[in-house]
């Protein structure tokens, strides 16, 4: 999940671009097999983005993360992403 700065115009376009970029990853990245990105339209919660992203292995998350159209993707926060909460977990 993602709390993002700025003003609510600069926000959702923030998290729109960062949601097209991750979306596109899947085809960039072999060890992504899907992920599902959410812009919170509740006004009375905190974070704005949040994700879901579907590896076979834990060491699959670290290829992903380090990935560079991740890299890039995760760029599209500069400025403006103020807190981060993250789950890693296998099932």
């Amino acid at each position: 999940m993602f709390k993002l700065t700025g003003t609510n115009e600069e926000i959702r376009n923030v998290a729109r671009n960062f949601k097209e970029a991750l979306e596109a990853l899947p085809e960039q990245i072999d060890v992504l097999k899907s992920i599902e990105v959410g812009i919170n339209e509740n006004p009375n919660e905190i974070w704005h983005v949040v994700l879901t992203a579907i590896v076979p292995t834990m060491s699959d998350v670290d290829v992903y993360a380090k990935h560079p159209a991740h890299v890039a993707a995760a760029g599209l926060l500069a400025g403006h992403k103020e807190s981060r909460a993250c789950v890693d977990y296998e099932f």
